[in-house]
C-alpha cells in the first residue's frame, strides 16, 4: 500500500488527509471542520465520518487511522482531554468504524505526533530516549526509548504549584487568555522544568502547529535534553495516525500490543 489516511481529532477542530506511507508528505489539500460542541461521540463521530467522506473515491482498502485527545486501550476510550467527558468507557475502535463503514485504528493524539517525528521527522534514527510535547488546546506527550513507545503517556498533566499544565501551558493559552508571549513561554518552561523532574529524555521535541514559530520560543527555553521543533509541524498527527492504520492493516504490530 502506498498511501493511508489520518485523521486528526483536535479540541477545536478535525482535519484530515491522505499520506504517503513511504515519505510521509500530505497527498493533496487537508480537509477541516471545527469539533463539534459539545465533542460528543456521536457528534465527532458524525463530524469525522463528514471528513472521510470529502475524500471521494478512495480505494475501499485504504487503511484508516484516527486520533484523539484521549487514552485509549484496545479500541476504548479512557479518559477525556478537551473531548466530552461521555467518551470514557467509548468503545472509540467500534463507534468509528459503524459510523464510517470501513474499519479504522484508534490512538491517542500526541502518540500519533511521536510516530510520525520518529520515523519521518526530527526523531529520525534515535535510538536513546525521545520525549515529544505537542503543544495545542492542551499538552500531550509521547515517550520513546530505543525506538519502542511506550503508549498513552499522560505527562501533559503534570502539575505546576497545583495547576494541571495541560490547559495552563497550553499553545492555546495565549490566545484564550491574551497572554503576552514571554508569559506563555515561562508556564511552558514551568512544565518543562517538572517534566524534567520526572523523565530524563536525550532529546524532547516539541509539536503542535505552535512549532512553526520555534525560533521565537525554543531559545528562550532551558532544558537538560536538547530540544527541537517538530519537523512535521502541525500535520504530524495526521501522519501518525496514517502509520498506525497502516501497520496494523499490514500485522506489523499487532493492535492490542500497541494499546490503540
Amino acid at each position: 500500500m502506498a498511501a493511508a489516511l489520518g485523521i486528526d481529532v483536535g479540541g477545536t477542530g478535525i482535519k484530515g488527509a491522505l499520506v504517503d506511507l513511504r515519505t510521509g508528505e500530505l497527498l493533496g489539500r487537508k480537509r477541516y471542520l471545527p469539533t463539534p460542541k459539545p465533542a460528543t461521540p456521536d457528534g465527532v463521530a458524525k463530524t469525522v465520518c463528514e471528513v472521510y467522506q470529502s475524500f471521494e473515491g478512495l480505494p475501499d482498502d485504504t487503511p484508516i487511522g484516527i486520533d484523539i485527545p484521549a487514552v485509549v486501550r484496545r479500541g476504548v476510550v479512557r479518559t477525556a482531554a478537551n473531548i466530552d467527558q461521555s467518551w470514557i468507557g467509548t468503545n472509540g475502535e467500534a463507534l468509528f468504524a459503524e459510523q464510517l463503514g470501513h474499519p479504522i485504528a484508534l490512538l491517542n493524539d500526541a502518540d500519533a505526533a511521536g510516530l510520525a517525528e520518529m520515523r519521518f521527522g526530527a526523531g529520525q534514527g534515535r535510538l536513546d530516549s525521545v520525549a515529544v510535547i505537542t503543544l495545542g488546546t492542551g499538552i500531550g506527550s509521547a515517550v520513546f526509548i530505543g525506538g519502542r513507545m511506550y503508549p498513552n503517556t499522560e505527562l501533559g498533566h503534570l502539575e505546576h504549584a497545583g495547576i494541571d499544565c495541560c490547559n495552563w501551558a497550553a499553545a492555546a493559552a495565549v490566545d484564550r487568555e491574551s497572554l503576552p508571549w514571554d508569559a506563555w513561554v515561562s508556564r511552558l518552561q514551568q512544565f518543562l522544568t517538572c517534566f524534567e523532574a520526572l523523565m530524563w529524555p536525550d532529546l524532547i521535541i516539541i509539536g503542535g502547529a505552535i512549532s512553526a514559530d520555534a525560533a521565537r520560543f525554543i531559545p528562550m527555553l532551558h532544558t537538560q535534553a536538547d530540544i527541537v521543533p517538530a519537523k512535521l509541524r502541525g500535520d504530524a498527527s495526521i501522519v501518525g495516525s496514517a502509520l498506525a492504520a497502516a501497520a496494523v492493516r499490514s500485522c506489523d504490530f499487532a493492535q492490542d500490543d500497541l494499546n490503540y
